[in-house]
């Protein structure tokens, strides 16, 4: 899966496994592709988050249920960097962040519903490490994820052979379709 559009990724697993579409990156960076490290932190809060940073492994994902809570941000560009320190490949939240310009600087790609200023609790409960849903599509620990400038896909470590091999068929027809583009045809065969 790895330098692939994630719309290919998509389109392998019967078109489905895209995270909801307001789930954009935040930061110029924003590639990457690895397994899942779940967080439920809950609205308004962040310990657990703060927890999983000592259990990720180098190339986690760390993937972050807030129950699309708006109000406060879930993390910034601080936990970002621990984040970056431990190895972790990117961030991926159903809530928002903050402090965009110090989030760019670490470098580590993130992915929110948005931007917010508001800072969230240390109090709990929360969970790490079980299955949760963001963006509208369970999420499981060690589920592939991938992202890239149009938003972010799951793929489920049981599904992860099929979809490999009818991805090898939707690359083959996305390469015929964009060649027949480059010799002008203006509906496909």
């Amino acid at each position: 899966f790895a330098g692939l559009p994630i719309g290919n990724i998509v389109d392998a697993q019967g078109r489905t496994g895209a995270l909801d579409y307001r789930i954009k990156p935040v930061c110029s960076n924003c590639s990457f592709l690895g397994p899942a490290f779940t967080v439920d932190a809950g609205p308004r809060d962040n310990l657990a988050a703060w927890m999983a940073l000592e259990h990720v492994q180098p190339g986690d994902v760390l993937i972050i249920a807030t129950g699309e809570y708006e109000a406060s941000s879930v993390v910034g560009d601080i936990f970002a960097g621990m984040a970056k320190n431990a190895g972790v490949a990117g961030i991926v939240t159903d809530g928002v962040v903050r402090d965009r310009e110090g989030l760019e600087k670490v470098g580590i790609p993130v992915f929110a519903l948005g931007i917010s200023s508001n800072s969230p609790q240390k109090n709990g409960p929360g969970t790490v490490g079980l299955p949760i849903v963001v963006g509208g599509v369970a999420v499981a620990p060690g589920d592939v994820v991938a992202a890239d400038q149009d938003g972010v896909v799951v793929v489920g470590q049981q599904r992860l052979s099929v979809v490999a091999e009818a991805l090898a068929s939707v690359l083959k027809k996305e390469a015929a379709m964009e060649a027949q583009v480059e010799s002008g045809k203006t509906a496909p065969d």
